[in-house]
């Protein structure tokens, strides 16, 4: 049996991140003693973690309740559980090809300043052809520059 304090260190977050989740209902499981104190057990350090998990993956605290509660009711919830993983995983996999699409510009904006920086200028870069650019950054350049012909010259 653990504290507050123990499972908190255990899983590296403050205390008060747990006696907030006991608020939010997304503790059921964990026991109390005789004297109302929260006790937990090593198998709660496994639904701990899943919350954890199904946070930075970023589930609201609502969702999470509600998996635990279709958790505690067993194998009748199998399928309703199921899906709220599938659904948090594309929603994960899109944010995933947002973060990777944002990279990319970026590493396409360090690439062009740092091509300025031996260039001497920022038009030494517009100036070169194609063939000198790197072929990752033609294609982020095309998609930075897929606008009106008159708004280019201030995009790159």
């Amino acid at each position: 049996m653990y504290t507050v304090g123990e499972m908190a260190q255990m899983l590296h977050v403050p205390a008060s991140t747990l006696r907030y989740y006991d608020k939010q209902g997304l503790l059921p499981f964990v026991e109390r003693s005789p004297g109302g104190i929260r006790v937990f057990k090593e198998s709660d350090l496994e639904w701990l973690r899943i919350i954890e998990c199904m946070k930075k993956a970023g589930m609201s605290l609502k969702d999470i309740r509600t998996y635990i509660e279709l958790a505690m009711q067993g194998d009748t919830t199998i399928n309703e559980r199921l899906a709220m993983f599938r659904r948090q995983q594309d929603a994960l996999r899109a944010q995933m090809q947002q973060l990777q699409d944002t990279m990319q510009v970026l590493e396409y904006k360090c690439w062009y300043y740092e091509t300025a920086q031996k260039l001497g200028s920022v038009d030494a870069v517009k100036k070169l052809p194609p063939e000198k650019i790197p072929a990752e950054m033609q294609a982020v350049k095309a998609q930075l520059c897929d606008c009106p012909e008159n708004e280019k010259a201030s995009l790159v």
